[in-house]
């Protein structure tokens, strides 16, 4: 039987959601946003979360920080430790209130040295047990990799490559988003493009989602040969419209984003009970289930 996981989540609210900086390949600022709507959409991932099984541990919103919703962002935790994130220039006021969350629940923070120029946490940084799965450059460096496997005790941390946003139909060199200056892709956090559904436990392969048409072709390669976890593919379609793998799963249900019913018919046939929630206003800065929920018990 695979462990439960996501147990304990930690969860802000969406009251100065917008999405007028669009520090994302996802985010279009000409596109209004409901901030009341968001907010009844946020209630609906807590109370499914809930209803699932799952502690959710709610903190004051970060004042007027747009993306202070995505709490996955704020750190990556295991075992009492929380390697704390580096974010964007637009979301580094968001940090002050990760560093106090953390502390108020009693892990033990660890700060990056000042040369990792960025870290998204748990957003680019998927726990599979003693796995972890990363991604590099957008945003994360891979001069980050080495602490969270050491610091987290994690026995291999997989560095894996999306494919950026092109300048020019698909060609050249990574766009550079103009706010944060950083590179830039669709999948700019693993979390788009991955998503863990069980563990490894008892001989037991684990089970994880992934989108394979979104990962450069080395990574795929390393993907498609990795043998300790059984793999379900999602179409380009299904991850990137309705954010298909931007979910939480307890290793018994999964809550997941409505609009991808192929990949819930596949959940479903590895006996998961699916929870499918319609959350059209927090999609619009690049996130739902899974960037909303900081996990606490990894």
């Amino acid at each position: 039987m695979s462990p439960k996981i996501n147990k304990t989540v930690l969860m802000s609210g969406a009251d100065y959601f917008t999405d007028d900086d669009a520090i994302n390949a996802l985010m279009d600022a000409n596109i209004p946003v409901n901030v009341e709507a968001a907010k009844a959409e946020h209630a609906l991932i807590r109370q499914s979360l809930e209803a699932a099984g799952v502690s959710v541990v709610k903190v004051d919103a970060p004042l007027d920080c747009q993306d202070g919703v995505y709490t996955a962002n704020w750190a990556l935790v295991r075992h009492g430790v929380a390697v704390m994130a580096r974010l964007p220039n637009k979301r580094k006021p968001e940090e002050v209130s990760a560093l106090q969350a953390v502390k108020d629940q009693g892990l033990e923070p660890m700060i990056l040295p000042n040369d990792v120029e960025r870290f998204s946490g748990q957003g680019d940084a998927l726990a599979c047990g003693d796995i972890l799965f990363t991604q590099s450059p957008y945003r994360t460096t891979t001069s980050a990799h080495p602490y969270l496997k050491k610091w987290l005790g994690f026995r291999e941390v997989i560095a894996l490559q999306t494919k950026p946003e092109r300048r020019w139909h698909g060609l050249g060199p990574a766009k550079i988003n103009k706010i944060t200056g950083w590179p830039d892709s669709p999948t700019y956090d693993v979390d788009l493009a991955i998503a863990v559904l069980k563990w490894p436990s008892d001989g037991q392969k684990g089970l994880i989602a992934w989108c394979p048409s979104v990962f450069k072709p080395t990574s795929r390669k390393v993907m498609q040969s990795f043998d300790e976890v059984d793999k379900i593919e999602v179409s380009h379609a299904e991850a990137m419209k309705a954010y298909a793998l931007n979910l939480v799963s307890t290793g018994e249900t999964v809550i997941m984003n409505a609009g991808a019913p192929k990949f819930q018919a596949a959940l479903e046939a590895h006996g998961l009970k699916i929870v499918a929630l319609n959350l059209p206003e927090l999609r619009k800065g690049g996130g739902s289930i899974r960037c909303s929920t900081l996990t606490l018990d990894n």
